[in-house]
């Protein structure tokens, strides 16, 4: 139960964490960027952290299932809060899912093709969606942590 606990937490530690610095630190840092500079940089940052998200959604998917059905013996024995993070969860999994074969895929072959003007549409579709994760990421750690107390 404590090693899915751990990976679980990690898990979310690094999703949730990479989208904060993306979205309040990164993000406004290189809003000052000529778009020549700032689109393929964007390429290269979410070209690394989106492998991280995949293995995070894997790590969180199992996890959290491997301690409701052996550590609790299935949804019964959870609290109102595993299922709101859950249901976060996996909302928050769908816009990813959404974020990664949608705006990413345009973004990618507009960055591939020199089309600044489409890639930056589709950024900014992802800086929508990235916040939105990361609201609902935010809410979903605060639950998390603080259910059991309900």
């Amino acid at each position: 139960m404590i090693v899915g606990l751990a990976f679980h937490i990690a898990a979310a530690a690094i999703w949730v964490g990479g989208m904060f610095f993306a979205y309040m630190a990164l993000r406004p840092s290189a809003g000052a960027l000529d778009a020549a500079v700032r689109l393929p940089l964007w390429h290269r940052v979410f070209g690394r952290f989106f492998p991280w998200v995949w293995a995070c959604i894997v790590a969180l998917l199992v996890s959290g299932y491997f301690m409701v059905f052996a550590g609790f013996g299935g949804f019964r024995g959870v609290g109102l809060h595993v299922h709101v993070m859950q249901t976060t969860g996996i909302i928050m999994i769908l816009l990813f899912l959404h974020l990664f074969f949608a705006p990413w895929k345009r973004f990618r072959r507009a960055i591939a093709a020199g089309d600044l003007a489409t890639a930056g549409k589709n950024l900014e579709q992802i800086r929508i969606l990235v916040a939105t994760n990361l609201i609902l990421g935010l809410i979903t750690v605060i639950v998390g942590a603080s259910g059991r107390y309900w």
